[in-house]
């Protein structure tokens, strides 16, 4: 049987939305988490300058997760079969994303807890690998939502892992981990003092011209295959020339000493990077690569409007109130992280313990 294709209700257009806004949350908010837990070895000297780093976003890295719980949840009731789908194909790929996850948070709560070097570095490797895989995977994956999958009639998925690991997918995935590790590095630039701050600098000065040619690659890449393939994005050619256009500033900001301005021209390129796949990805929420009769739509997926309409009022109600303690959040934990032997300014917080 064929999932048949028919034009999306409001509701099932307002969620595909709210869905891709909630994947944008966290690929704003976690990249620059995932940026620091990567670049943290390379900006430290000493056990302080990581400490320095780390906590940096140690009040609001578990915060920033919730985007990728509530992104999920509202992906399985929203629109299920997309859900089951993925978890059908991309099961071991999710499974490496977990993974690195679990052993990402418990290395914020245990490297800490004994004193010894050796106990240390352990957990050091598991921030930077919990960092860096998730980078790379979830790149991937939405890079394969849009370039297709191998997915037959009923969405059932006929491929293996291997299939998930073309040369676009992989472009994907390079350009999320370069790009996030940039947006680290502009976020220590401007959150961490002293020579956390001076290194986190010139790392994004030298980062910056690297991640520009990938992601330049892959939105050139996606932008080609959105007019040639069998399924027609909405990508407008505007979108990715401004995210390019702001990703080619970040080392001259930097380099000017802008560092809030540098932070906010990665995360527009962040925003521009996952708005163009999906509105490459729309009106499909999978694409198939055998045929593009087996396409998994917004329609054929989509839940009951029922249940679309309870979901509506509960995010009207509760998006503001998340939003507004988010914000409040980092407002309170707005000033720079120094080391216990700077000298305390306006800018800084308390030293760390």
């Amino acid at each position: 049987m064929l999932l048949l294709a028919t034009a999306p209700s409001g509701l099932e257009k307002l969620w595909f939305a709210l869905i891709g806004v909630l994947w944008l949350g966290y690929f704003f908010l976690e990249g620059f988490d995932f940026g620091v837990g990567i670049l943290f070895p390379f900006v430290s000297r000493d056990d302080t300058d990581r400490r320095v780093a780390i906590n940096t976003i140690g009040p609001v890295w578990d915060g920033n997760e919730v985007w990728l719980l509530t992104a999920g949840g509202a992906t399985f009731a929203a629109f299920p079969l997309w859900y089951a789908t993925v978890f059908s194909g991309f099961y071991l790929a999710l499974f490496l994303v977990l993974a690195a996850l679990i052993f990402r948070g418990m290395a914020f709560e245990m490297r800490h807890r004994r004193d010894d070097d050796h106990w240390r570095r352990w957990w050091d490797r598991a921030l930077f690998w919990g960092s860096a895989l998730p980078a790379l995977l979830w790149g991937v994956a939405f890079a394969d939502f849009i370039h297709g999958v191998p997915i037959g009639a009923n969405a059932t998925w006929t491929g293996t892992f291997f299939d998930l690991v073309k040369p676009y997918a992989l472009v994907g995935g390079l350009s999320t981990l370069s790009l996030f590790t940039l947006h680290g590095a502009t976020y220590l630039g401007l959150k961490a003092s002293g020579d956390v701050r001076e290194r986190a600098g010139l790392l994004a000065q030298r980062l910056a011209p690297i991640t520009f040619i990938i992601v330049t690659a892959f939105f050139a890449w996606t932008y080609q295959s959105s007019r040639t393939m069998h399924h027609q994005g909405l990508v407008p050619p505007l979108l990715p020339i401004l995210g390019i256009g702001a990703l080619g500033a970040v080392a001259w900001l930097t380099h000017e000493r802008h560092e809030g301005w540098a932070f906010m021209a990665t995360a527009f390129t962040i925003v521009t990077l996952f708005t163009t796949v999906m509105l490459n990805l729309y009106p499909n929420v999978l694409v198939s690569s055998i045929s593009p009769a087996y396409d998994v739509t917004i329609t054929a997926s989509a839940s009951h409007p029922y249940t679309l309409t309870v979901m509506s009022w509960v995010a009207l109600i509760f998006t503001p109130l998340v939003l507004a303690y988010q914000s409040w959040t980092y407002w309170i934990f707005r000033r720079r992280v120094r080391r216990p032997d700077e000298p305390l300014t306006a800018e800084h917080s308390s030293p760390i313990g």
